[in-house]
């Protein structure tokens, strides 16, 4: 896992959630330029990706994992109302969140990639 978020004590709930849930977090990374350059390197089987990086917005590292056919799902506390285009369809974990929710999110952002469908109940 690719876990992408600017807030310290927020990236180490998510890696720990990650590892109850029996995922290797691979790497974790806060700002946008170093997360541009670990997205185009790095091989993951899922990301999760903080919408708002200290101000910038993560969507070039969301385009990034698009085109490398990598999944990914965003994190915020701020609402998907923003988002646009194809990123509007993709899975958003809204701060806070449960580890039930992440698992979730996970596996809507797996099946996704897919090309599944995909019934939750959250």
């Amino acid at each position: 896992m690719l876990v992408v978020e600017d807030e310290g004590a927020v990236a180490m709930l998510i890696e720990e959630m990650l590892e109850d849930l029996g995922c290797v977090v691979v790497a974790s990374v806060a700002r946008l330029a170093k997360a541009s350059d670990v997205a185009r390197s790095i091989e993951v089987d899922l990301a999760v990706l903080d919408v708002n990086l200290a101000g910038q917005l993560v969507f070039p590292v969301a385009e990034i994992l698009r085109d490398r056919n990598i999944p990914f799902f965003f994190s915020t506390g701020y609402g998907a109302s923003g988002f646009q285009g194809e990123f509007a369809l993709r899975p958003v974990l809204h701060k806070p969140f449960s580890q039930k929710e992440l698992e979730a999110k996970i596996v809507v952002a797996l099946a996704m990639t897919r090309g599944e469908s995909i019934k939750t109940s959250s």
